[in-house]
């Protein structure tokens, strides 16, 4: 069997608007709150068509912190499911304190993955709108694509493979590769 090219994709700021308070991102609280930017399904759309595997790989610590419950996570997931081309989506719930290998800047969802899925990390994309994405991507073998979105929070310490505001622009860079 031949091995799978994916591109994995952050969910809040990526797949759904984050919710920016003070120049911070943060996770939406309800499936309400939960909003898909026009540009994601046509992107998405075209990632598919080019033969990635299509993964959301996210870290959810706020149901560790007692903050969101997990079912309105799951929730959240199986809208996504339904709304875009996505063939799964990985979720870390832990805190930095758990010390888990799934949470990002770690690897461990992308490997997960890849381990799955027969997915070759080489001739995989990880896209993210914050350093931990990259830093996961990077980790993992990953070609890594920042979505810039002007948070007030530290940015990736190696520079990503592209720089971008748009998931349609870096599903066009990705087309070119």
């Amino acid at each position: 069997m031949m091995p799978h090219k994916a591109v994995f994709l952050d969910r809040d700021g990526v797949l759904n608007q984050a919710m920016v308070r003070q120049g911070k991102p943060y996770s939406p609280a309800t499936l309400a709150e939960l909003v898909i930017g026009e540009e994601v399904l046509p992107a998405l759309t075209r990632l598919k068509s080019l033969g990635y595997l299509l993964i959301g790989a996210t870290n959810q610590p706020d149901v560790a912190r007692g903050k969101t419950e997990r079912e309105v996570v799951e929730a959240m997931h199986r809208h996504l499911l339904l709304q875009l081309p996505l063939d799964d989506i990985r979720v870390c719930y832990h805190d930095d304190q758990d010390a888990c290998l799934c949470r990002k800047p770690l690897p461990g969802l992308l490997q997960q993955a890849a381990n799955d899925y027969h997915i070759d990390l080489k001739k995989s994309i990880m896209i993210g709108d914050r350093w931990k994405d990259i830093e996961a991507g990077r980790r993992a073998g990953c070609m890594t694509i920042w979505i810039q979105q002007g948070y007030h929070e530290p940015v990736p310490n190696i520079p990503p493979d592209y720089t971008t505001h748009s998931l349609q622009a870096a599903s066009e860079w990705i087309a070119q590769l």
